[in-house]
């Protein structure tokens, strides 16, 4: 026969005997620096599963940019070699590995709202988990893709004649610049995901994109350019980055490329952290 339980202040209740737990010495909360740093890496852990399963983050992420560079290295590269003296593939594999880390940057904003359409980032919001972690969480993924991103371009860039010239400290340098610049783009991809819902992001940040990859100095010097458009293919985010890499791997200038790289990722994150953030929080609210 069921044991008779009764709890304090009211009537007597038939159940089973209530089990004695030992009352936790650290109550665990959703809100602490602890919570925060544990659910973001969840919610990175998450993400990347589910990109590393998903056909079209994979295609933007790995098999675009390397079909791409394959593709200059054949049609364009001998003749951009004879025709400017500078060996073409140390301005092509930094020119891929950031239109990686970029169009991966798209893609991952097509799923962010992907999940806001479907309830999911309000699921994860009513949720006991700290309200911090899915925005950086994202973050920290992005972060791994895009290092994964440029490892894989590298190592198919060696199979072209790509290589390190200049010591091991500037090769592991080479590999943050697509860090530096895509977290700036991907803070300025997740608040329009989030801010403008109805927005064609695949098309217009598609076209965006498309432009830098053309008009830059990865993909000719900036020479070669008309006078009048060489000003804004130097000064062009993807083009200081490309030097900065370029230096980093076959010699020649850093500072001054790197300094205006780190300009554009910090203007891009300030001027567009906060808008993704609010955006963010409204999305995982549910309200349009």
């Amino acid at each position: 026969m069921p044991a008779l339980r009764v709890p304090s202040g009211g009537s007597p209740v038939i159940g089973r005997p209530r089990a004695d737990f030992p009352t936790p010495e650290r109550p665990a909360t959703e809100r602490g620096p602890r919570a925060y740093v544990v659910h973001s890496l969840l919610q990175a852990k998450r993400l990347l599963t589910k990109w590393f399963r998903d056909p079209l983050t994979m295609i933007q992420t790995v098999i675009y940019p390397s079909v791409t560079l394959l593709m200059f290295s054949v049609v364009l590269g001998r003749s951009i070699t004879g025709a400017t003296g500078e060996n073409a593939v140390y301005g092509q594999v930094p020119m891929i590995a950031l239109v990686g880390s970029v169009f991966g940057a798209l893609a991952s904003g097509v799923s962010l709202k992907r999940e806001a359409q479907t309830g999911l980032l309000t699921r994860f919001y009513v949720m006991p988990t700290h309200r911090a972690s899915g925005l950086t969480g994202r973050l920290l993924a992005e972060a791994v893709r895009m290092v994964l991103t440029t490892l894989f371009i590298v190592l198919v860039g060696f199979a072209i004649g790509f290589r390190f010239d200049q010591g091991v400290l500037p090769a592991i340098a080479f590999f943050g610049l697509p860090l530096l610049l895509g977290t700036g783009f991907a803070t300025f991809v997740t608040a329009l995901a989030v801010m403008a819902p109805k927005l064609p992001l695949v098309e217009l940040l598609s076209l965006v994109c498309t432009l830098l990859m053309f008009f830059n100095s990865g993909f000719v010097p900036t020479r070669a350019y008309p006078p009048w458009l060489q000003g804004f293919v130097a000064n062009q985010p993807m083009s200081t980055a490309i030097e900065s890499m370029r230096g980093l791997s076959a010699g020649g200038p850093v500072q001054g490329p790197l300094t205006q790289t780190a300009i554009w990722a910090v203007a891009l994150t300030v001027v567009f952290a906060v808008p993704a953030v609010r955006g963010y929080r409204k999305a995982a609210m549910g309200r349009d």
